[in-house]
């Protein structure tokens, strides 16, 4: 029997929710200068699946890689962490 890879799982911030069932989440990640060897904070955006429309701009998510919903939309929300204040 094939056993699957382990789906890779991120925690970012909704940067955009104005899609329908469809929301931009940004997940940072501090990054050691590879001169230098300061710190610096890089940023990355996906697109993630929301069936529900749940998600506002500034709630902190969980997403979780998937198979290929659009063009660019191939990770689903998996729970909301913290509310947006």
């Amino acid at each position: 029997m094939i056993e699957r890879k382990e789906r890779k799982e991120k925690i970012g911030l909704v940067s955009s929710a104005s899609m329908d069932k469809s929301i931009v989440v940004t997940v940072e990640r501090r990054v050691q200068h590879p001169m230098y060897g300061k710190f610096v904070k890089k940023s990355s955006k996906f697109i993630a699946h929301d069936e529900g429309n749940t998600c506002n701009v500034g709630d902190k998510v969980s997403i979780m890689e998937t198979r290929p919903m659009s063009k660019k939309k191939c990770w689903r929300l998996i729970k909301i962490i913290e509310k947006a204040k």
